[in-house]
């Protein structure tokens, strides 16, 4: 689970994890939200690289309702990093600059890169039915492996459910508002998902249509397991994590904290004519294996995009596969293909949220050596609130990156 140009409203939408998460933290700030001490940590930066203007950018999140917010931009001055806002709510401290967070829908972009890797070594061939190498779970035999990663393949959205094109809503697995919270500590076997989506009717025909869908993603970790033998979070450990260091990240599993220092995220409710506010910086992601599970940091984040699109994990042709933009949703495989308009350039990148509390932002340059990596932390409620102007914030502060400050312009 939930910045795209043009317009860049449209990217964040597409990442969340069920339609309602489709207007991903549109809605009024939450009145408890008033207590966050919104003032900025001292960033870290290159000497002399004070940053104001990333530092404004920051600091607006805050400002809008939300509780804290860590940034990292790594570019041609160097890097810089800072965080606003509090760790926790009630309490003076601010978020780590290098705290963990559920890192939602990132995690996409990490699983992809595991697939086409097996593509190189010959083990997995994009155009094959992924049928073929999972015969049991009765696929679609039409669904090929590039059909997952681009999200055509039709299958249903388990988590949260599917409006189809008829208008008939189809629900799905609780991914979103009080029944969410109530279910947050649920375990789920990545089979036990994908094997939901199939009892459900399909979007549309596999290579028709595209429609961004959780099961695309749950499938090829189930594909990557099948093929290598070994489970998702130890080829991951193997084939990414150990060999660029990223020991902030993790594959979370059955686990449901977020280990060493962090910032909470929380989600009000109504109960009794009561509102209460839960602290759900413990949540188990299993519902999203393989799409939206994992925890990371700002420093690992960008450690990663940078090397993907330095060329450091890919072969140069699949590389260039994976970042080919395609169908509506300009997306190619775990990543989005974003243009920001005159004088910007295009951007690689890929946004995600859990079902509440949490979002993470990952952007990149196409050589890799311009970033921005950041985590948001929130009070959130079944409308995805508090902050309407979330869109618009992470439209300026991508923009003071990799367009020189030209934020707010029309694509």
């Amino acid at each position: 689970m939930k910045t795209q140009s043009p317009p860049a409203t449209k990217v964040f939408r597409r990442v969340a994890v069920t339609a309602l998460a489709a207007a991903l933290l549109a809605g009024a700030v939450t009145p408890g939200m008033a207590a966050a001490d919104s003032s900025v940590a001292t960033p870290k930066a290159a000497a002399g690289q004070n940053r104001p203007e990333l530092q404004k950018a920051m600091q607006a999140f805050v400002d809008a309702g939300f509780a804290g917010v860590q940034v990292r931009v790594h570019d041609q001055r160097g890097e810089w990093v800072g965080s606003a806002g509090v760790s926790k709510l009630g309490e003076a401290a601010k978020p780590p600059t290098n705290g963990r967070f559920w890192a939602g829908s990132v995690t996409k972009t990490f699983t992809a890169t595991l697939v086409l890797q097996l593509v190189g070594e010959g083990k997995i061939g994009l155009d094959t039915p992924a049928a073929d190498y999972l015969p049991k779970l009765g696929l679609d035999p039409r669904i090929t492996v590039r059909m997952l990663l681009r999200h055509t393949s039709g299958l249903f959205n388990y988590a949260g459910g599917e409006t189809y094109d008829d208008g008939t809503y189809m629900p799905g697995l609780p991914a979103t508002g009080n029944e969410w919270l109530d279910n947050r500590f649920h375990s789920y076997k990545p089979e036990e998902l994908v094997r939901f989506a199939l009892s459900k009717r399909a979007r549309f025909e596999p290579g028709t249509d595209q429609n961004y869908s959780n099961t695309n993603y749950t499938v090829a970790l189930l594909l990557i397991e099948k093929v290598t033998g070994h489970s998702y979070a130890e080829e991951m450990k193997r084939r990414i994590l150990r060999p660029l260091g990223l020991r902030g990240t993790v594959v979370p599993g059955n686990r449901t904290e977020l280990p060493g220092p962090h910032a909470h995220g929380y989600y009000r409710y109504e109960e009794a004519g009561q509102w209460k506010t839960v602290d759900i910086s413990r949540q188990n992601q299993s519902l999203l294996a393989g799409a939206g599970d994992m925890i990371s940091t700002t420093q690992d984040l960008h450690t990663f995009i940078s090397a993907l699109n330095g060329g450091k994990l890919l072969p140069a042709p699949l590389l260039a596969e994976m970042r080919k933009p395609y169908g509506k949703l300009g997306y190619g495989f775990g990543l989005f293909v974003q243009d920001l308009g005159p004088n910007c350039g295009t951007v690689y990148q890929h946004n995600g949220s859990p079902p509440h509390g949490y979002g993470a932002l990952m952007y990149s340059s196409p050589d890799g050596k311009k970033t921005l990596t950041a985590s948001v932390t929130w009070v959130d409620e079944v409308t995805r609130g508090p902050a309407k102007d979330f869109l618009k914030l992470t439209d300026t502060l991508v923009k003071q990156v990799f367009c020189g400050g030209q934020a707010g312009s029309a694509d």
